[in-house]
């Protein structure tokens, strides 16, 4: 039996708002995971909405990770590295390149001028200025992946995302696209996602395995760990508006009880003992040595 690749994942946010707990949650339980199994850790920050990227909200990205005490083994060290050697800019061949050779497969991307405002929807030839391409999921399709919080999965992604965006009308490549793209570029192993974001991971599947050019991006060779979002008291799952956002007067404010906040979640997302979420060191040290 080969042994199995070495473990590359990446923390990969978007600066389009400032990051809130579960955004902290997620990243510390990627870089557990990774550094127990010797692994590489990338930053990859995800810019192609430009229309809502702040300067603010990219330096916010960089706060936290300083703020949590977590660190990484390739990315940008700063904003201004990033702009400059490791934005998504960089890459719009790439994914250029991957719609072109999605568009040329017989009737699984098709164009159109939906508006959100009347619902109303016209079909145009691809080529049409403004128009978003979406990909056609045949109905009844269902996705099949073994996930590594979850267990065996099932995703019906004919009901859930049937049409979903690979190309926006500004001409740029959705984040599906992207997502697959930057994750094969990396050479990503082990993806770690909140459990929102399983029929993204399904939708990424079955459209990556649409082309020989992204066909490794799979469940064969990508581990995919979908962690429980957080909840009240109550177990409702908390929204991002009810998330106290990571802002620059938070993080100067709470500095040690924010992150006692984030490491208490992290423990019991992991059901750890309770004090493993002092501090980063004593969940590091839990998680090392628990069968979890």
């Amino acid at each position: 039996m080969p042994a199995p690749p070495p473990v590359v994942s990446r923390l990969a946010p978007t600066p389009s708002g400032h990051l809130h707990l579960g955004n902290a949650v997620n990243f510390v339980l990627t870089w557990l995971l990774t550094r127990r199994a010797g692994g590489v850790l990338h930053l990859r920050i995800d810019d192609l909405d430009r229309a809502r990227l702040r300067p603010a909200y990219l330096d916010n990205i960089f706060r936290v990770i300083d703020w949590l005490g977590i660190d990484y083994d390739h990315g940008p060290t700063s904003p201004n590295d990033f702009l400059r050697h490791y934005s998504q800019l960089l890459h719009l061949s790439d994914y250029n390149r991957v719609l072109r050779r999605l568009a040329l497969q017989p009737g699984l991307v098709q164009a159109s001028t939906r508006s959100r405002t009347n619902g109303t929807e016209a079909a145009v030839p691809l080529e049409t200025p403004g128009a978003a391409w979406r990909a056609h999921v045949p109905a009844g399709t269902e996705i099949n992946f073994p996930d590594a919080w979850q267990g065996e999965t099932a995703v019906p992604l004919g009901r859930l995302m049937p049409d979903f965006v690979v190309r926006k009308k500004d001409g740029v490549a959705a984040y599906q696209v992207a997502s697959i793209v930057d994750d094969l570029r990396l050479g990503s192993t082990l993806i770690v996602r909140g459990l929102d974001l399983q029929p993204s991971t399904a939708a990424q599947l079955w459209l990556a395995g649409q082309l020989s050019e992204t066909a490794a991006f799979n469940a064969e060779r990508i581990r995919f760990c979908h962690h429980p979002l957080l909840t009240d008291a109550a177990g409702q799952k908390l929204s991002k508006s009810q998330q106290l956002p990571l802002d620059a007067g938070v993080l100067a404010q709470q500095q040690e009880q924010g992150k006692q906040a984030v490491f208490q979640s992290v423990a019991g997302l992991l059901k750890l003992p309770s004090d493993a979420g002092e501090t980063l060191a004593s969940l590091h040290q839990a998680f090392h040595s628990a069968d979890v």
